[in-house]
């Protein structure tokens, strides 16, 4: 689970009642939160663009937006940050739009008890870091699998749509890693067998793994 320390909140929402109740029901449940308020989707875009929240929680029904066009805007702008949807007793369908496209939770006006709205708060989070963790993981682990048609002559390789490339460029365009160039013991001892004797002689056996002796 996240820290129980302090979570820096963003609320959106248009109606003080509301907004003071989520104060207090948040407060009632005695969770240290940083919070502030925006009213319109406009002041919140420019909060998050000079402040460090940890959680969104927004209102659909805006001044300046409607439906679900706010959602859309700031999971877009800030898809880091996770959003809980608020809602009315009438308007759940879109909410569950919202879900479906990315937005970790929905709350539903009058329905909503301190534990509820603490316990969505507290899972939110955890649950975009892991998202977070997990796409970063892939990123890393990328890699080639299955054969690779490579031409036995001049060992350029054929990509998927049937051209034939440099392997330089084939693992550039297929992995995150960038390719630089040297030359390896064996081809300087090809191409300038003096250099070879004066600077490869001493080289591990370019066949051996590391730290094996001959």
């Amino acid at each position: 689970m996240v820290d129980r320390g302090m979570i820096r909140v963003l609320l959106i929402e248009d109606d003080s009642n509301d907004a003071e109740l989520f104060r207090e029901l948040l407060q009632a449940e005695r969770i240290s939160i940083d919070l502030r308020q925006s009213r319109e989707l406009s002041s919140a875009l420019a909060l998050l663009s000079a402040e460090i929240f940890d959680i969104i929680v927004a209102d659909l029904g805006l001044p300046d937006s409607n439906g679900i066009e706010a959602f859309s805007r700031l999971h877009t702008l800030h898809p880091q940050i996770p959003v809980i949807v608020l809602t009315g007793l009438d308007d759940e369908e879109l909410a569950l739009k919202a879900v479906q496209m990315g937005a970790q939770d929905y709350l539903v006006k009058g329905r909503v008890a301190g534990s509820m709205l603490a316990r969505s708060i507290r899972y939110a989070i955890e649950r975009q870091r892991l998202v977070t963790e997990l796409e970063k993981s892939l990123k890393e682990i990328k890699t080639l699998k299955g054969l690779i048609p490579m031409c036995a002559w001049c060992r350029k390789i054929r990509d998927d749509r049937g051209y034939w490339k440099k392997v330089e460029t084939y693992i550039q365009e297929q992995t995150d890693a960038a390719v630089t160039h040297g030359i390896c013991p064996d081809c300087l001892q090809k191409i300038d067998p003096r250099a070879f004797e004066m600077i490869g002689k001493d080289k591990p056996d370019s066949d051996a793994p590391p730290g094996s002796s001959s």
